[in-house]
């Protein structure tokens, strides 16, 4: 983003060289603070002919910058003209030099750039340079100039909606060219909204913390394509916002990939271009790369893509937000779909949620009321012992529950072993959908870190969190309702991401007592 100084940035004081007479713009602070949160890099290009009429200094030049960047933080490139017209420069607005010259310094095409200026030759020398234009007008600007640019907006603060996406690329401002006043037009016709993909590669889990920002991005798509694995896929066919799905596997991602070969990328790009998306947005957990799927996209001619991304992306992103809080993953989502500029539609809580109806389940589930535990995981440091959870469902059907045993069809012999004579085995009979109308109607749900801890959040189901300290709970914690967490957050394998539990003796959950399950039940539950 490339910003004209005078006029646009700050109020325009003829060959200003005294720093106290710098005053900004309206909304220039606030949307120079929206675009570096969305990755983007900005610059300053700024015609100085005072420095050659000898008005002013240098020093006095550099002066004013400073205390521009003091009062509208700082700018990456800063490139002056020092002609009069005269000189017959290159540099000179409406010449391309500037423009050229700050795309340059901040490494990047030209014709990724916006400029976004207040006069005529802010937008011509944006054209000459190959460049996008956005033209903010003042009282100074001709309605003729007006009339010519491409992109039109009322202020700043509309430059930034539309650079992130929030307002349609058109004309948003008609100028009165007898008072010289500005107003907002009453009939624009509305421009076509964006075919989005989403990308978010990973397990069910995964899939399902994204499902707010899916529906933020839906809120403001014409359509959006989820790209998602075999091991996301049915959890990516119950979310609300979802038009249609691509699977691919990603090599840097699942655990057990197939070999990498030439026509299973082909195929990725070929699934791509045939869905001609206009914008991508990526989503990965907080130890990820984007940047493989970005390159991909960027393969299969993706024109604007985002990301979180630690790395630096070059080219690869146009919205780029670093990972630097330690926030729950679906806020972490729902930050990059703001800054791409989609956000949750009025009434939107934010939680997690299903695409209704979920089958009926009655068959599994008549009785009185009962609860669930799920002793499997995605991955074995996450998983309870298999005869300590067999000792939390004896303990609750001594405190008067109905226990159902839930697993998936290659856990029958772990839900069997669990259930016992005092548990419901329901394992292998609950394919996602089935297993999420299970916990809608559960009192409360006992699982580790793993996707029916997620689903369950995702029906408003109470969570008893068995959390291996592996990855941060701030992050994966169930997300949105009532949790008792359990198990040791201090445990040696703390922060390891290990698979396979690093510590003899899985200390981390192998020491929960039972009696704790049935109190967290009947916290959760207020003694139901």
């Amino acid at each position: 983003m490339l910003f004209d100084r005078d006029g646009t940035l700050v109020e325009d004081v003829p060959y200003n060289g005294d720093p106290a007479l710098v005053r900004p713009r309206p909304g220039a602070r606030a949307a120079l603070d929206r675009l570096r949160a969305a990755g983007y890099r900005v610059g300053v290009v700024t015609n100085q002919s005072g420095l050659a009429r000898g008005l002013f200094t240098e020093a006095q030049m550099h002066s004013v910058r400073a205390r521009i960047e003091e009062l509208l933080g700082p700018f990456e490139a800063w490139q002056f003209c020092r002609h009069v017209e005269e000189d017959g420069c290159e540099c000179r607005k409406p010449r391309p030099g500037l423009v050229l010259a700050a795309a340059a310094q901040l490494g990047v095409d030209p014709a990724r750039c916006v400029v976004v200026g207040d006069i005529g030759a802010d937008v011509g020398a944006a054209h000459a340079a190959g460049a996008a234009s956005v033209l903010v007008p003042t009282p100074v600007t001709r309605a003729d100039e007006v009339a010519a640019a491409p992109t039109v907006v009322a202020d700043l603060v509309e430059a930034a909606d539309w650079v992130l996406g929030q307002v349609s690329p058109k004309t948003v401002l008609q100028q009165n060219v007898h008072s010289g006043s500005t107003a907002r037009p009453q009939n624009v016709s509305p421009v076509p909204r964006r075919h989005v993909l989403v990308v978010r590669s990973d397990s069910a889990g995964d899939v399902l913390v994204t499902g707010p920002a899916i529906r933020a991005v839906a809120a403001g798509a014409a359509r959006v394509t989820l790209l998602c694995g075999p091991r996301g896929r049915a959890a990516a066919q119950l979310l609300p916002g979802v038009d249609e799905l691509i699977e691919w596997t990603a090599p840097w991602i699942d655990p057990q990939p197939p070999p990498v070969t030439e026509e299973s990328v082909e195929l990725l790009v070929k699934q791509v271009r045939a869905a001609a998306v206009d914008e991508a947005l990526i989503f990965t957990s907080y130890h990820q790369s984007a940047l493989p799927a970005a390159l991909l996209l960027r393969l299969a001619g993706v024109g604007r893509v985002s990301a979180i991304s630690v790395d630096y992306p070059g080219s690869l992103l146009d919205v780029r937000v670093r990972d630097d809080l330690d926030v729950p993953e679906t806020e972490r989502a729902l930050g990059l779909a703001r800054a791409a500029g989609y956000d949750l539609p009025p009434g939107d809580d934010g939680r997690l949620r299903l695409r209704g109806p979920l089958p009926d389940v009655t068959e599994l589930t008549s009785g009185e009321p009962y609860v669930v535990v799920h002793p499997g995981a995605s991955v074995p440091a996450r998983a309870c012992p298999p005869d300590l959870c067999a000792a939390f469902v004896t303990a609750l059907r001594g405190a008067g529950w109905r226990v159902l045993i839930t697993g998936a069809p290659d856990e029958t012999v772990l839900t069997a072993q669990v259930a016992g004579s005092d548990g419901v085995d329901l394992g292998g009979r609950t394919p996602l959908p089935e297993l999420a109308a299970v916990l809608a109607g559960a009192r409360a749900v006992v699982v580790g870190n793993t996707g029916p801890a997620h689903l369950a959040a995702a029906v408003g189901t109470p969570v008893v969190s068995l959390f291996a300290p592996t990855v941060p709970y701030a992050r994966w914690g169930p997300y949105g309702v009532p949790v008792v967490r359990l198990g040791d957050a201090g445990a040696p394998c703390r922060g390891s991401r290990a698979t396979v539990c690093p510590v003899p003796g899985h200390p981390c959950l192998s020491h929960v007592e039972p009696s704790a399950v049935v109190s967290a039940i009947e916290e959760l539950t207020c003694g139901f």
